[in-house]
């Protein structure tokens, strides 16, 4: 990872796949827990130093995960790829352009870009409506980038054919929706504090790591500590797979912070 970076502070707003859990009109063990670390809205991450805060992702829950954590500022949007469960929630931020006095950065890929025009468009059209967002879109590709004082180095990996990006952070590498990382990536990831990946389920994915596949790649990582995300009901209840894991592997939940 170039350069220096001072730590950060990261919150999980959410861990659950794209339908959440517990899942709508499902009666399994897992949706019906009362254990609070078994509900998961969908996947999103706060990552902040003391001057910068950035969302890597914003979903559905996007506003009730903002305001479970009280968040009053915001820097800026990273975007890892542009399926609903990680844009949906885009329009919320008009309430920083109105609390903030700014307009949004968010960060794309050009592809991401051009499917938030078309699922955004009112955002985007040349006749402005008052009152909607307000957004300055800025390019993801191969290099680093800054937002205020955080350097975030792109990861770019594969949700079965679609290129997404992943992030590194100083010590912090967050990677979700992914079942393939190249060996190019993977040397970006060496020596990471702490590791954030996908497990979705036990059963074979066309497009995410299951479970054995995350351990095993924690495994080759070798990070200091991993936490694993994007998590289905089909996985089983959080404490009873949490003592399945290695030492280091633990399952995220919503609300979990960390300082790295």
């Amino acid at each position: 990872m170039p350069g220096y970076q001072m730590p950060v502070k990261v919150t999980f707003l959410g861990t659950g796949t794209s339908q959440g859990v517990p899942l709508i009109g499902c009666d399994c063990t897992v949706c019906k827990s009362p254990n609070a670390k078994d509900r998961r809205l969908r996947t999103s991450v706060m990552v902040e130093s003391a001057k910068t805060r950035i969302v890597i992702d914003s979903g559905p829950d996007f506003r009730q995960q903002l305001l479970r954590e009280q968040v009053k500022r915001l820097d800026a949007l990273v975007l890892t790829h542009e399926h609903k469960d990680h844009i949906a929630g885009l329009d919320e931020v008009r309430a920083f352009n109105f609390i903030n006095k700014m307009r949004m950065p968010v960060f794309a890929t050009p592809r991401v870009q051009a499917a938030l025009k078309r699922e955004f468009a009112y955002i985007f059209s040349d006749e402005k409506y008052p009152g909607i967002p307000e957004v300055d879109l800025y390019e993801i590709g191969e290099e680093v980038f800054n937002v205020g004082d955080l350097i975030v180095e792109p990861l770019s990996i594969l949700h079965y054919r679609l290129p997404i990006k992943g992030f590194r952070i100083g010590g912090f590498v967050y990677i979700t929706d992914a079942n393939f990382i190249p060996d190019e990536e993977k040397k970006k990831i060496a020596g990471a504090d702490v590791l954030v990946i996908n497990a979705l389920r036990r059963e074979p994915h066309i497009s995410h790591f299951t479970f054995s596949e995350a351990v095993e790649m924690v495994k080759e990582l070798k990070p200091r500590k991993a936490y694993f995300t994007h998590i289905s009901h089909q996985l089983g209840l959080h404490d009873e797979v949490n003592r399945e894991l290695p030492g280091n592997i633990e399952l995220a939940f919503d609300g979990l912070q960390l300082i790295i």
